[in-house]
């Protein structure tokens, strides 16, 4: 079976953009903190959307394994 991705789990990140939605939808930062938070968020959106896209590339090779038999296969760097 394949390793798990090295860095914060993706339950962990979703947590961290959840509380920093909230703490913008609050109002109460100051301007310089919005920013950064803002810029944090963007950043874990980012991390996310290329995990997910992970996901979905091995959920893919998954079912196109030979025989219909479901192997997983680590991707080749010229299938990305």
């Amino acid at each position: 079976m394949a390793e798990p991705p090295a860095g914060p789990r993706f339950d962990d990140t979703l947590a961290e953009l959840e509380g920093i939605v909230q703490r913008l939808e609050k109002g109460e930062l100051p301007l310089e903190d919005s920013l950064a938070a803002f810029e944090r968020g963007i950043a874990l959106v980012r991390a996310l959307a290329q995990r997910l896209s992970e996901v979905e590339q091995r959920v893919e090779v998954l079912l196109k394994s030979d025989a219909g038999k479901l192997a997983l296969q680590p991707l080749a760097d010229d299938e990305e």
